[in-house]
């Protein structure tokens, strides 16, 4: 179930990136909180084509389902399943929001649909546990986790490229079913 149907999350459009986003994309990455805390830049033309290659290439391969989050069809976000290998127990959730759409909620309400579409589309693959990273001091991202959630469990030491220690943010399958049972 890795169908490239598109998600609604509450107001928003979930669906995976085209080559149509790629001027979108570069003027997202024009932003420097963005790109302070992505690892792939995105300036021009053959960057965004890059980087748009490697989404296609991770969802083909099973490793990485990438969305462009969209807001009545302009780009605000994106929000990506990274799956070290197919049939693994857990996998990693990532995001970012562009500038402009910062403080809308975007964030929370994209990761929450990926998290439910994961935990669905992966459970009889074995997906039992999903974790949010993000850099100890990116204060907005534990709030994004928090609010997703994905409950504080570690400090990960700093890796490169990070320089310092972060945070791991995690969520059972379980907490889905526990999540909508509450609403």
């Amino acid at each position: 179930m890795t169908a490239t149907a598109p998600l609604a999350a509450d107001g928003l459009l979930l669906r995976p990136f085209e080559d149509a986003d790629a001027p979108a994309l570069i003027e997202a990455y024009r932003d420097e909180t963005l790109r302070r805390f992505t690892r792939t830049p995105v300036d021009d033309a053959e960057q965004a084509a890059h980087w748009l290659r490697l989404q296609r290439e991770g969802r083909a391969a099973g490793t990485r389902y990438s969305f462009a989050v969209l807001d009545a069809g302009e780009l605000v976000g994106n929000v990506v399943l990274k799956r070290g290998a197919p049939g693994g127990g857990t996998a990693e959730v990532g995001y970012w929001t562009a500038g402009p759409a910062r403080g809308r909620g975007v964030a929370p309400r994209a990761v929450e649909a990926l998290t439910v579409w994961a935990f669905a589309a992966f459970a009889a693959d074995g997906l039992h546990r999903m974790d949010l990273l993000h850099e100890g001091d990116n204060h907005a991202s534990c709030r994004v986790a928090e609010k997703s959630g994905y409950a504080f469990t570690e400090i990960v030491p700093a890796f490169p490229p990070y320089p310092l220690d972060g945070h791991r943010h995690s969520r059972k399958r379980l907490d889905v079913s526990e999540r909508r049972g509450s609403e």
